[in-house]
Formats: structure tokens, sequence, C-alpha cells
């Protein structure tokens, strides 16, 4: 039997695994897809005199070994479910986040206490990809999926009995348990039935195009379900989608393969340790800024104790011949490179998927407003998917993200020159720049991603996806922290800046001052009061315009950042070719 083959089923350790065969052969995976991106014209030579050639291996333990292709309806029907699915789970999350002073009057909760409602979503959900991964392998994917969905319908439909704040709290920290595999499984029907050459453009940028376009989508939809049932129909709606997913799941099953026995003893200690390190840096990263980071003890106390937490996983793991993470790989000059690139990525995408919405909140716009504007959010990220899925090569990987880069530097420098009178509309074209950046950068990201980590070998594919996943959500909860802090910093000297000239021995703060009292005119008799009351309107007026000029460092800020990024990508793309170069010149292989 060929090598590959027997790589399959022996570990690195030489111990034999423990096999369950299930009923039939796993689908194709993103491993085999990999390999024929990089290697697009590599054939392999069977020996003639074998009467039987057993077929390639699956690329890991449990992983499922290449499919021919299915029919155009049935691959339909796959993608159909993947988006069903990928929408379910993200819609989920972003319900809430983008009426979360909608749901907090209802739970008779303040807006800090209501973002513990996301805090408690994404604690477990950060880190739980990391054993779901292993339970795939060990229980194989087409049951993996069918008890995920069931678990998912049925915290969904909890949901419809919550009547008061801590019940929501305990529904959300399940809700978030719950929907951790539904972005695996989301992805897994994406890919599935897909010709090999497919997988990583059309696959991997349709997976991750779906999963872009549940924040917007959820904008559009939540005005309506608001206004036709209040925020119990979001839970209902979302009972429906999940619904639909069970019965997809159960109508299309995922084909399982070999079960393998790959979850040990030391695994479920390291992963205790990892959710509680991971769940405690998301809770700091997701409220620090709302109770302010350095105004309440507790935020430091838990991020010591989530470092803590992370730093046993690191000290076990590293001790490890078979880790469950690979920390000496993790910490290379590569992974280093690829995370920084997507962490900076995210953090500049913080300035649509958290910035521009809440300063249009700021100014006193509600959601029903800026329906303009996330269609066009939404029509970008397609578009842009789209095109990915198109032209989408590893040799193309910079040149996409370097066009990404330009397309946020000019978005992002665009919407630094706003006013207190801007308006959705006029962010159209600056927003649909950095919708169709966001498209363009995270599918050739993880392309290069996933070839990086199978040229290391098949096993590192795990270290891989908690890689991208944590820099995607981590990421994301690190921007719109950070955004959130620049721009109350930046407020703070803009408001002291602007009441040194509020004055009222200036002659145009007394011209102000009449014409707001005045408009009191025909409700308040005493002039005292009014002179009070049009005080009171120029101090908000001061604050609203302090907030804009703050949110424009905010962007201005992004738009410099994105350009160093641009820069660095120039240098490390010339710095490549050079040494490509040199190693052709001195006879070295490239």
């Amino acid at each position: 039997m060929r090598e590959s083959n027997m790589s399959a089923k022996v570990p690195q350790n030489g111990a034999e695994q423990p096999r369950i065969a299930d009923e039939k052969a796993e689908t194709s995976s993103v491993a085999p897809a990999a390999e024929a991106q990089s290697a697009p014209h590599a054939t392999a030579s069977e020996p003639q005199a074998a009467p039987a050639p057993a077929p390639r291996g699956p690329a890991y333990p449990g992983a499922p070994p290449p499919q021919p292709p299915k029919p155009l309806p049935q691959l339909l029907l796959y993608m159909f479910a993947a988006v069903v699915v990928g929408l379910t789970q993200g819609l989920g999350m972003s319900f809430v986040s983008v009426t979360i002073q909608q749901i907090a009057g209802p739970l008779k909760a303040t807006t800090s206490e209501a973002s513990w409602l996301m805090a408690a979503y994404l604690a477990p959900n950060a880190c739980l990809t990391l054993l779901l991964f292993k339970m795939r392998q060990q229980f194989g994917i087409r049951r993996f999926a069918e008890i995920s969905i069931v678990i998912y319908v049925l915290i969904t439909l909890g949901h419809l009995w919550v009547n008061s704040f801590e019940t929501a709290l305990v529904v959300r920290f399940f809700a978030g348990v719950a929907a951790a595999p539904m972005s695996s499984i989301a992805f897994l029907y994406m890919l599935e039935g897909l010709p090999m050459q497919k997988k990583m453009n059309l696959g991997v940028s349709a997976a991750i195009t779906v999963f872009g376009i549940a924040t917007p989508v959820a904008a559009l939809l939540a005005p309506f379900l608001l206004d036709n049932g209040g925020w119990k129909m979001l839970y209902i709606f979302e009972l429906g989608l999940a619904m639909v997913s069970l019965a997809l799941i159960f109508k299309l099953p995922l084909v399982s393969g070999e079960r393998v026995k790959v979850i040990g003893k030391t695994d479920l200690i390291s992963f205790c340790f990892l959710a509680v390190g991971m769940g405690l840096v998301t809770v700091v990263l997701t409220v620090g800024r709302v109770y302010w980071w350095n105004e309440v003890r507790w935020t430091g106390e838990l991020l010591i104790i989530g470092v803590a937490c992370l730093t046993v996983v690191a000290l076990i793991e590293l001790q490890r011949e078979n880790p469950l993470l690979d920390f000496r790989w993790l910490t290379s000059a590569e992974i280093i490179h690829f995370t920084g690139a997507l962490m900076i990525f995210r953090i500049i995408l913080s300035e649509q998927t958290s910035g521009v919405r809440s300063f249009f909140i700021m100014l006193g716009l509600a959601n029903e407003q800026l329906r303009g504007l996330y269609i066009v959010i939404l029509v970008s990220t397609i578009a842009a998917g789209a095109l990915c899925a198109v032209v989408l090569k590893p040799g193309r990987v910079a040149l996409l993200h370097g066009f990404a880069l330009v397309l946020l530097i000019i978005g992002t420098w665009l919407d630094s020159h706003s006013t207190s009178q801007t308006r959705p509309e006029q962010m159209y074209f600056s927003q649909m720049l950095i919708a169709f950046a966001s498209g363009l950068y995270l599918p050739p990201g993880m392309l290069v991603g996933i070839m990086a980590a199978f040229k290391r070998g098949p096993n590192y594919i795990l270290s891989f996806i908690i890689v991208f996943l944590t820099t995607q959500r981590i990421g994301g909860m690190l921007g719109g922290a950070m955004f959130g802090s620049f721009v109350t910093w930046r407020e703070q000297v803009h408001s002291a800046a602007l009441a040194q000239d509020l004055t009222a021995g200036n002659p145009l703060v007394s011209q102000r001052l009449s014409q707001l009292a005045g408009a009191y005119g025909s409700s308040i008799a005493d002039a005292t009061i009014r002179q009070a009351e049009g005080a009171v309107l120029l101090a908000q007026q001061a604050t609203q315009q302090a907030y804009v000029l703050a949110y424009n460092d905010a962007f201005r800020f992004l738009s410099l950042l994105a350009f160093v990024a641009l820069i660095i990508l120039i240098i490390d793309v010339a710095f490549e070719k050079w040494e490509h170069k040199r190693a052709q010149a001195e006879g070295l292989p490239a």
C-alpha cells in the first residue's frame, strides 16, 4: 500500500489509532484542494502491477477523502444549505448587536448591562471551535452536523420563554455554545461536491461572503421584526431559520467516513484552561470599554486570570508530543506575519462594523434610516465575493490584498471629513469601497494560511483553523474596543478644547444662547429658565460636535493604518522577489 495511505492511518507516535467504520465514505476536504492549488500540474504515478490501487487517503485522521463533483442541481442545493446555515448562525449574533438599545428596555436593563448579552454569547463561542474540530473527527461529520443543529434549534426555542435580563443572559451563553459549530457546518456544506480546483476559490470565497453579509442582513430585517412583534419576533425568525437549517441538514446529509479517536484526557485539560482564558479575555474586550478599562477593578482581574490560563495552556502543549495546539508553529515568523496581517485588517474594518453605525446613532438616526447604507454594504460584499471567486489564485494574493488596502485607505479617508449634517447617503460610496475591500481580503488570507499549514503537514490544519477564527473573532472584538476607546478619548480632548471657547463674554456664544433660549419662548415664561435651557442645548450641541471630530480622528487614524499596512505589503513583496532572484542566481531552490 502506498505511503500516503499509511500516513493517514498511523499517527506520528506510531501507535495505531482506533477506528470505527461509518456508513459511507466522507466528503471531499480542503486539503486536496490546497494541494491542487499549489501544484495544479502534478500527477500521481501508480504501479501498473497493482491489481486494485488504493484510493488516496484523507489529509488528516477523520478528514474526508476526495469525492467526484456533484451534479449541478444537487450542488446548488448544498450551497443553498450553506447559505441558510451560515445566515442562521450569523443572524443569531448580529440581531443582538444591532438592536441592543431596543432589547435593553423590555429586559429592564441599561445599555451597559445589555452589553453582557454579547459577552455571554461570545465567551464560549470564541474557543469552542478547537474542541469541535476534534469532535467532528471522532464522531463523524454527519452525526456532528445533525446533533449540532438539533441543539441549536432547542436553544433558540428557549429564547421565547425569556422574561428577564438574568434568564436572557443564561440563554445567550448557551446560544453561543450551540452556535459554535454552525459556521464550520456552513463551510463544509459550501465545499461539499465542488470540483477539486474550485474549492479554494469559489468555495472559500462563497463561504466567507455568507459570513460577511450576516450583519447588514440583520440590520435590514431587525426594524421590520421589532415593529411586528417586539424583540421576541427576532428569535421567532431565528427559530424559523434554524428549523429550515435542520430540515436541510437531515435531507442533504454530509457523507461521513471513518471516525477516529482523537480526543484524549490531556486535550480536555488543555481545553478547559483555554476556554476559561479566551472566555475571560472575550468578556473584557466586549464590556471593558462600556465600564471603562481602569474605572472598575474586575476588568484587570479577569484579564490577569485569562492570560494566566492561556499561559498554562502553552506550558502544557509545549511538553506534548502531539499537541492540541502547536505553539512553536504558531509563534513562527510566518504565522505571526499572517496573524498580524489579519488582525490589522479586522481593526481597520471596525470602521464599518462598529464605527459608522455608532456615528449615525450618535447623530440621532435609527436603524430604519440606515437601510440604504446597509443595502450598499450588502451588495458590495456579495460583489466582492463573486469577483474573488473568479480571480483568486495563490499567485494573486498580494495583488488582491494590496487592492483591498487601497480601497480601505480611500474609504476611511473620505469618511474622515464628516460633519454633524452628514447623512448615510453621503457615505454610500466610501462604505461601498470598504465593504468591497472586506470581501477581497479574507478569502486570499485563508488560502495563504491553508497552504502554509499543509506545507508543514496535514496535522497543522487544526492549528491554522484556530489562528484564522481567533483573528476574526478576537480581532473583531479588539477592533471594536479600540475604535470605541479611541473615540471616547478624542471626544474628551475636543470637548475640553471647545469648552475653552464657550465663554459668556464671547458675543457669538451669547447670540447662540439667545437663539436656543428663544425656542422655548412659547412654552416657558421665565426668562432665566429659558436661558438655562438654552445653555443645556448649547452644551449638547458642543458635545455632539466633539464626537463628530473624534470620529473623524478615528477614521483618519484607520486610513493611516491601512496606508502603513500597504507600505509594509509592498516592501514584503519586493523582498520576496529579491530573495527569489538571488536564489535563482546562486542555483538554490526558490
